[in-house]
């Protein structure tokens, strides 16, 4: 009996000459590394589909309450500070659903983005498992914590987003509009589909300085640049907390700060990599000349 001919082909290229993996292994490990990383995001799906009373009356629809934590310190905030503005959701959006299957569509939804929250650090330890084999033990030595640093920053950024930046997004979002003869009546969707996305967008901010220490280690970006462009950053910041955040100086400071220390701790982040390479070249060469003079 013929062995087929793509297992003929599997069994002849399985080892190179070096002894190390071929394309198409290469491609069967990273088939199974994903294969483990969607199996963790559903299991955190379904335990997700399982408690939506959790996921979306205690999570979700919160930051649309009075009650919520947020819009409650905001509002002793006002009293004492004699700004009204800032007491923020105290009438909540009612929310409608204009489909027959809306609302079971949201919450499979929600329960695969809730999954893919939960399992973010198994996730992300599966794919830097596939490309940690391919760096030098130096390299290996420097991205040493990545998969924990990174989890606990997109974390605080998932945090960020859902404690601060939504409630002020709900409250202006929900409160616009164009004409006094328009009533707002927001459809589920189009609700939840605000909350995850900030919370998200916030979750992926809070990855810049892995992202920068990455990059400033291929040299690809530099503190020079950083420096250069910190005012361009800046500005966009303002523009985007204006945009959320009620009237006041207060909540624009809320939103800002945060982001913009961010932006300043991935300066620090660059200078220390290229730094600390730079001293590595000179001890390389250093060694080099020794060698030689030997």
């Amino acid at each position: 009996m013929q062995m087929p001919a793509m297992a003929r082909k599997n069994r002849e290229t399985s080892n190179n000459a070096d002894g190390e993996m071929t394309f198409l292994q290469h491609l069967e490990e990273l088939r199974w590394h994903i294969i483990r990383a969607l199996v963790a995001v559903v299991a955190g799906a379904i335990i997700a589909f399982v408690f939506k009373n959790i996921i979306f009356d205690k999570v979700i629809l919160a930051p649309n309450n009075p009650d919520f934590i947020t819009n409650r310190i905001l509002c002793q905030l006002a009293d004492l500070m004699n700004v009204p503005a800032l007491c923020i959701n105290q009438d909540p959006i009612d929310l409608i659903s204009i489909k027959m299957s809306g609302q079971f569509t949201t919450h499979i939804n929600i329960s695969l983005v809730a999954g893919l929250i939960i399992a973010f650090p198994y996730v992300f330890w599966e794919f830097w498992s596939f490309f940690r084999p391919a760096l030098y033990d130096k390299e290996r030595k420097y991205a040493r914590g990545a998969v924990s640093m990174a989890s606990l920053l997109f974390l605080a950024g998932v945090v960020f987003g859902y404690f601060i930046i939504t409630p002020l997004s709900i409250n202006f979002l929900g409160s616009y509009r164009v004409s006094d003869v328009i009533t707002n009546q927001i459809n589920i969707t189009s609700y939840i589909g605000s909350v995850t996305s900030v919370a998200l967008s916030a979750g992926i901010t809070f990855e810049l300085p892995i992202v920068v220490f990455f990059l400033a280690r291929v040299g690809i970006i530099t503190p020079e640049f950083m420096r250069k462009y910190r005012r361009h950053a800046i500005v966009l910041v303002l523009v985007l907390a204006a945009v959320i955040t009620p009237p006041d100086v207060f909540s624009l400071i809320l939103v800002t700060i945060p982001l913009i220390l961010l932006y300043e701790v991935s300066i620090f982040i660059a200078a220390s990599v290229i730094r600390k390479r730079a001293e590595d070249d000179e001890a390389e060469a250093a060694k080099g000349t020794a060698t030689a003079k030997e």
